[in-house]
């Protein structure tokens, strides 16, 4: 990796000719070399661009959000590049809900919504393009010579459909600005700084959640999105299980690289950290560390989902015998636990309670932790009362999904987890099951098996879809795809 330019320090005394020559604004660097490189460059300014694909729904989003909060000034930042060791960024990925009210992913940008008599005047404020003449372009870690060209703010108006100004120029509007404020925060201390005075954490609390629960009902372009990121996540499926044979000379780690190859071809990343956990570290619900050993004769638990280019994300989690064949022991946990699924699918429909395909998972599961002995004399009922299957069962069966992967996250109670589905949530169905290698409770062989099945579910005006329903899930169908993949 290349470092930024570092004007030269001759080991040599400089001669007096070279001290005129140096430039008043960049010392170490010429007047020749400023000029020149301010000059012959070709004009690339792009016209006639079309506006981005969800353009439309989010002038629809920002609509409401104006709607929600008249006669105020709203504020939300795309966040700033975080910094991983010493020189060397992270990844940017735009705030969430910058993203869904302009599409723009960016650093650095803001949108801010102006109160008017009649609703808001949207802005986006970003960085325009390197400035040439004062050496920006090419002097600046962030030039354009370092990390490549961006839109111009004309460009930006005709992608987003929102008209665009320099960033820079922000924070002192912001600082002068009167009237109440609403900001997201958590994303652009530098914002953040210039609105101290004007706003209050309750306002602000205020607004990230509206902006939670107005993603519970996906529109036509978010479910589109959330299909596709499926349908690729499935691909990635079946990329692992072809190189089965591989990761078993390896370790878990080749699994996760062949599935981020996908996420990297087809969308922009990966949703999450995959988890690609073999034997008994399926019993780790967040195993994230993939150096385990793959071996043939146990289970491989790989959730992982892909992020697609406009943000949406998949959540997947199929559990898979390394061999291509359940032993009898795996395939009456795996069951048990499809069993499961099936009851929780079923109880995603609209007008129903959003908990209620989570407690239809659990009553099978318990009802087989008791068939099988584990729970004593105690009834399904009493053990569901006291919560004791949990010790196996771990999690809850779902959440909803969108642009995060536990999406909705600030909605409050009463519109999540105490609300009623209706057509246009997407939410999880993930029920699974957990023998902990040290759990002395359960009998040796159930030690260190872990099964979860998951699936992406859309509420539909008569039911559901499965929208990851191209992976098999019923243990025959896994057993016969793994076969054909394997060849």
């Amino acid at each position: 990796m290349s470092e930024e330019f570092i004007p030269e320090t001759p080991e040599t005394e400089e001669t007096e000719t070279v001290k005129q020559r140096k430039n008043s604004l960049y010392p170490g660097v010429s007047d020749e070399l400023a000029a020149s490189m301010k000059s012959g460059w070709a004009d690339t300014e792009l016209h006639g661009l079309e506006p981005i694909a969800q353009a439309a729904h989010t002038a629809d989003r920002r609509a409401a959000l104006s709607a929600r909060f008249p006669g105020e000034r709203l504020v939300i930042p795309a966040g700033r590049l975080k910094t991983r060791s010493n020189d060397t960024d992270y990844a940017f990925r735009a705030s969430t809900e910058y993203a869904y009210l302009t599409g723009d992913q960016t650093q650095d940008g803001v949108l801010v919504l102006e109160p008017t008599d009649d609703g808001h005047e949207a802005t986006v404020y970003l960085l325009p393009r390197s400035n040439r003449e004062n050496g920006e372009f090419w002097l600046d870690g962030q030039g354009e010579l370092w990390v490549g060209r961006r839109h111009s703010l004309a460009e930006a108006e005709q992608l987003l459909g929102i008209p665009a100004k320099d960033v820079r120029e922000l924070p002192a509007a912001l600082a002068e600005a009167t009237g109440p404020v609403r900001n997201v925060r958590g994303h652009d201390a530098e914002v953040e700084a210039a609105l101290t005075d004007k706003v209050t954490a309750e306002r602000d609390e205020e607004l990230r959640v509206y902006l939670s629960e107005a993603r519970l009902v996906k529109d036509a372009f978010e479910i589109a999105e959330l299909t596709k990121a499926c349908d690729i996540t499935a691909r990635g499926f079946e990329d692992v299980v072809k190189v089965l044979d591989k990761a078993e000379a390896t370790s878990e780690r080749y699994i996760e690289g062949t599935f981020f190859l996908r996420a990297r071809i087809e969308g922009n990343d990966i949703g999450y950290g995959s988890i690609c956990a073999a034997g008994p570290h399926a019993t780790t619900l967040h195993w994230v560390r993939n150096d385990g050993a793959v071996r043939s004769g146990e289970l491989l638990l790989l959730d992982a989902g892909v992020e697609t280019n406009d943000l949406y994300t998949a959540d997947v989690t199929r559990t898979l015998p390394i061999s291509g064949t359940f032993t009898p022991l795996q395939r009456k946990i795996y069951d048990a636990v499809y069993e499961a699924q099936e009851a929780g699918i079923a109880a995603v429909k609209p007008g129903a309670v959003f908990r209620d395909f989570h407690d239809a998972a659990q009553r099978v599961l318990t009802e087989k932790l008791v068939e099988w002995g584990l729970l004593g004399d105690l009834s399904v009922e009493r053990v569901l009362e006291l919560g004791l299957q949990r010790r196996w069962t771990l999690h809850g069966t779902g959440h909803m999904l969108g642009m995060d992967v536990h999406d909705c996250a600030a909605a409050r109670t009463e519109t999540y987890v105490d609300g009623t589905l209706e057509p246009g949530v997407c939410l999880t169905v993930e029920p699974g099951l957990y023998f902990q290698a040290d759990d002395l409770t359960v009998p040796e062989e159930y030690r260190g098996i872990g099964v979860r099945i998951e699936d992406d579910i859309l509420v539909t005006e008569d039911g559901n879809r499965n929208l990851s329903d191209k992976l098999p899930r019923q243990a025959d169908e896994v057993e016969a795809w793994m076969a054909r993949l394997k060849g």
